[in-house]
């Protein structure tokens, strides 16, 4: 993810099985992962966080 800062301002969405993208929030990314650390661990797996030039899986992004 290029764009790393803490105040970089991020989408949070939730990836389904059935190909829907559900936003969670839209905001600075720390408060970004301390919301995708409250989500149910099922759920963690279809997160995703989007800059206007990037986009990472959550569990990518806190495993690297």
């Amino acid at each position: 993810m290029r764009s790393t800062y803490d105040d970089a301002t991020v989408r949070l969405y939730h990836l389904g099985d059935d190909g829907a993208a559900m936003t969670i929030m839209y905001g600075p990314l720390s408060q970004a992962l301390h919301v995708a650390d409250q989500q149910p661990t099922e759920m963690q797996d279809g997160l995703y966080l989007a800059t206007d030039n990037d986009v990472v899986a959550y569990l990518d992004l806190i495993d690297g």
